[in-house]
């Protein structure tokens, strides 16, 4: 049987190894892509650290997968040999729990989760859950498409489902692989966009993803800034730092909403009677379905919504963990397969 290369995790803390594997065949309702391009996310450090319940190794990471179908199992009708797909974090879900049977497939009870549940992407084939597979608009390359099945389609779907509207002022914390996103989408979504970011360096780059306005967290109030502004009717918060999440609530409008898709490790800390006087609200958004992912990637081809992104061979994928868990990658790691 032909072999393929995976980069594995045999153990909590342990190495990425390069290993050879026999080709996987796809069961009943599953798919086999042929990998072109995997996204490295901060949530891969739950398999690399063990930290996930329930994980079992050794596993292949990987969530934000993109490339062709190159098999179908029994049963799987609405997927052809060759066609563009990609694959988030949603791994899959029951269809009969009460959350399946509204149609919240996100909070499926029985939930399936890619690179974790089952093996990843990093690696040059993968078996994936056929209600899971999102179709890939030609408009976008594979590299580019990667980071966008989970960096993309947290804050896309996020801010969509917030309940701004066009003209409302929505602020974007943090200018990193989620945030540099988040500005984007708020700006061709015809959001009043203001970036918040500590350092005036980063000024430039933001009013060149699109930001009305920029203000420095380091430098200035920026709640209070907000307020000036009118306050947000929509903040959302993509660096993971509990203090900056926590300082920026005041500047929410009356019926406002902080959107939590950056987690911090420490929790964080508001004042109910703000909340309860504001009419605020505090909410988190994790993700979304196939379809959601479908529904952003469409949006980015058609508003140019693309991520920035390093390159890695798989070969190198120690290496690329190591640029993304520092922090030090502008602003999405993606490993390729060399197609």
């Amino acid at each position: 049987m032909a072999g393929m290369k995976v980069a594995q995790v045999s153990k909590a803390g342990g190495p990425f190894e390069i290993v050879e594997r026999d080709i996987p065949q796809p069961g009943p309702g599953q798919v086999r892509m042929k990998v072109e391009a995997c996204g490295i996310c901060h949530s891969d450090s739950l398999v690399k650290q063990g930290l996930y319940p329930g994980l079992q190794f050794p596993r292949v990471p990987g969530h934000e997968i993109s490339g062709r179908i190159d098999a179908v199992g029994a049963g799987v009708t609405q997927w052809k040999r060759g066609q563009r797909v990609g694959v988030g974090w949603h791994g899959g879900h029951c269809f009969v729990c009460e959350y399946c049977r509204r149609g919240d497939f996100i909070l499926c009870q029985n939930g399936k989760v890619t690179g974790i549940s089952f093996d990843g992407g990093y690696g040059e084939y993968t078996i994936i859950p056929a209600e899971a597979v999102a179709a890939l608009p030609d408009e976008l390359s594979a590299e580019e498409a990667a980071p966008l099945l989970c960096a993309g389609i947290t804050v896309f779907n996020g801010m969509r489902n917030s309940g701004a509207r066009g003209g409302d002022l929505v602020a974007v914390q943090g200018i990193g692989g989620l945030g540099h996103l988040g500005v984007q989408y708020a700006r061709q979504m015809g959001f009043h966009t203001v970036a918040i970011g500590r350092g005036g360096d980063k000024e430039p780059l933001a009013r060149k993803l699109g930001a009305h306005a920029y203000l420095d967290s380091g430098a200035t109030d920026a709640a209070a800034e907000l307020r000036k502004l009118g306050g947000a009717r929509l903040i959302l918060a993509t660096a993971p730092d509990a203090t900056s999440i926590s300082a920026i609530v005041g500047g929410l409008a009356g019926n406002g909403k902080l959107l939590i898709v950056g987690v911090p490790h420490e929790p964080i800390s508001v004042s109910v009677m703000q909340i309860v006087s504001g009419k605020n609200a505090l909410q988190g958004w994790a993700s979304g379905s196939a379809m959601d992912s479908e529904d952003t990637l469409r949006f980015s081809a058609l508003s140019g919504v693309k991520p920035m992104i390093e390159k890695y061979p798989l070969a190198k994928v120690a290496e690329a963990y190591d640029q993304m868990i520092s922090g030090r990658v502008r602003f999405r790691a993606v490993l390729t397969m060399g197609v």
